[in-house]
């Protein structure tokens, strides 16, 4: 089926009006673009984040803007008519809600759903691993193969961060051992960890939708909730997360942000086994001595340090 995609620019004061218009035109499923609300999101979150890519920044400049979808025929069509009459009256009667400019594009359906998987392919990492998302084929070449979905969550191995911890867990994991995941998002390492021999994993992540889409993923893999567990919730402040968390881990991985690990660096030791390793990333560079310095003030020696693209990653016991 084909769709028309329109977007109307307004301002911050316009967006309600113009949402208000369209609905009232029987258009549902709105998608709304404010440049305060974004630069809100990111203030209210920093603890979740240390660096934003500058080319989405510049993208959410200015932008004001009400998205919405209607089918590429005639019905459609009357639609984008009498929204456009509305626009004009709109504008007739407001002197805030700015251009309304309103431009339109063709899709179809597969552009919606599969487009971005164009820019997902097969990739080995490390000596060992190989990540294949669900819908390719490759050849593994011998490598141990991770098939992924990674859905609208954090972790297709395409960052450098994640590399970073699958080339530390493929040298590390040995059979038998118990890994705790921190952050897990899409289950990547987890399920690497699994893998690569361990012989259970406890995964958790502070966004709940990252339950399902981990154990969607263990089940492309083989692996069932007999030796795979997620949750969600704060690691930080959930004391029945960390009760159910339990302990005696070979290792901990934790893919996150900098201020959350060194919130962890003094409250993992109690869920290690003695000679068990923490291995942490996420860590900007411009952020990278802070951190070593809390790991090393919480007790942790760091016996690995591996970087890429500006990011680090420490391996402590």
């Amino acid at each position: 089926m084909h769709w028309l995609e329109l977007k109307i620019d307004t301002t911050p004061a316009g967006i309600a009006p113009v949402s208000d218009l369209v609905e009232a035109l029987g258009v549902t499923g709105l998608v709304i673009e404010d440049e305060g609300d974004f630069h809100d999101f990111l203030e209210q979150n920093r603890q979740y984040w240390d660096y934003v890519d500058e080319e989405l920044l510049e993208s959410k400049r200015g932008v004001c803007r009400v998205t919405f979808y209607v089918s590429a025929d005639d019905e459609g069509m009357d639609t984008v008519a009498k929204v456009r009459l509305a626009l004009a009256e709109l504008k007739s009667r407001r002197g805030d809600c700015g251009s309304l400019v309103m431009t339109m594009a063709q899709m179809d359906d597969a552009d919606w759903e599969n487009n971005w998987k164009q820019f997902y392919k097969p990739m080995e990492i490390g000596e060992r691993l190989i990540v294949v998302p669900e819908w390719e084929r490759a050849d593994t070449a011998g490598r141990v193969k991770l098939i992924l979905n990674p859905g609208l969550t954090f972790g297709t191995g395409s960052h450098a961060t994640t590399r970073l911890c699958l080339t530390a867990l493929e040298k590390h994991v040995t059979q038998g051992q118990r890994v705790l995941d921190l952050g897990c998002g899409s289950g990547i390492l987890s399920i690497a960890a699994l893998l690569l021999g361990a012989d259970h994993a406890f995964a958790c992540d502070i966004d709940e939708k990252c339950v399902d889409v981990a154990y969607e993923n263990a089940a492309l893999n083989g692996i069932g909730k007999d030796r795979y567990t997620v949750r969600w919730g704060d690691v930080l402040s959930d004391k029945q997360l960390q009760k159910e968390m339990g302990g005696q881990y070979d290792i901990i991985v934790a893919n996150i942000v900098a201020d959350v690990i060194i919130g962890l660096a003094p409250q993992v030791r109690p869920f290690l086994k003695e000679d068990g390793l923490f291995l942490t990333s996420g860590i900007i560079d411009d952020r990278a001595a802070e951190v070593a310095e809390k790991l090393r003030a919480a007790g942790w020696q760091i016996v690995e340090e591996r970087q890429s693209e500006g990011w680090f990653s420490y391996l402590c016991k």
